[in-house]
């Protein structure tokens, strides 16, 4: 009997998408809900499991938990990229490694909602309406407003083609933006500085890796527009969550939309839980029924 642990199942929607009962006979499965505090608390729960399957990157599988689950063999994750697993030391282990294919139209779709939601005062509005309000906020038009895209792999595409659709005027930067697709989507490229320069909003669309964190810090923000926005929905810690803070309270910057953040799920107490000019949505953007 094969042992199978199921990480982060935060909405136990696991048993939803795969009917275990097909499996029992070959495989043991138990579902971890709950995320562990610790790495002592995860090696002793995964101890004599012999496979993984991740929800997403929430549970760190790293050299030191590896080295305490002498028992894994295979590990898997939904979708093809997740930064919390060593894949070095799961090479040298020779463990099995795989995920599946995802969807990159949540992840633009969720950067629309996000920068609908700051312009427009959804957050507000929707909370007075419920109080008995009318009208207590002046929401900003998107058409003529310049789209800095941090990004224009897949899910930038997508993005920029709705806002060309919006009527805005879009520019792109990365360290291997491709000339090419930004000509054919008339997007104009620009340098980094330039770009956060000039941009009325902000989107950050990059793959994370060492070269991305803290792209945004509080030098990016200090030449950032007073009235621009900040949108991230790729990785936490692209941007400097201190440094955002403290932007945020200095009202540097107009606002921020959140999907993604250096720990998840984000602690109740979390400074950034408390900013009017902060919109949050709890990393719903990868979480669809067609991509689960």
């Amino acid at each position: 009997m094969i042992k199978v642990a199921i990480l982060d199942d935060y909405q136990n929607v696991f048993e939803q998408i795969v009917n275990i009962e097909n499996y029992k006979d070959n495989f043991d499965f138990k579902i971890f809900n709950e995320p562990f505090q610790n790495h002592e608390e995860a090696a002793v729960a995964l101890e004599e499991f012999n496979a993984l399957f991740l929800m997403r990157e929430r549970t760190p599988i790293t050299k030191s938990l590896l080295s305490d689950l002498p028992n894994i063999k295979y590990i898997m994750t939904s979708g093809m990229r997740n930064n919390s697993i060593d894949l070095e030391e799961t090479k040298k282990r020779n463990i099995i490694v795989c995920g599946t294919e995802i969807n990159p139209n949540p992840a633009a779709e969720i950067t629309w909602a996000l920068i609908l939601g700051l312009l427009k005062n959804v957050k507000q509005e929707v909370d007075n309406m419920f109080q008995g309000y009318w009208q207590t906020t002046i929401g900003l038009e998107l058409k003529g407003k310049m789209l800095g895209l941090v990004g224009l792999g897949k899910i930038g595409i997508q993005v920029a083609k709705i806002a060309k659709a919006f009527g805005m005027e879009v520019c792109a930067w990365s360290e291997n933006l491709n000339l090419t697709v930004a000509n054919e989507l008339g997007v104009i490229p620009m340098s980094k500085e330039d770009l956060i320069k000039t941009s009325d909003i902000i989107s950050i669309h990059v793959v994370f890796g060492e070269r991305y964190k803290n792209l945004f810090t509080s030098k990016e923000f200090s030449i950032m527009k007073k009235n621009a926005f900040l949108i991230n929905t790729s990785r936490g810690l692209i941007i400097n969550e201190k440094d955002l803070i403290k932007a945020l309270d200095d009202e540097v910057i107009a606002g921020v939309g959140l999907d993604v953040y250096d720990v998840e799920p984000l602690p109740q107490d979390h400074k950034l839980r408390f900013f009017p000019q902060a919109l949050l949505f709890p990393h719903i953007g990868y979480v669809t029924a067609e991509n689960y």
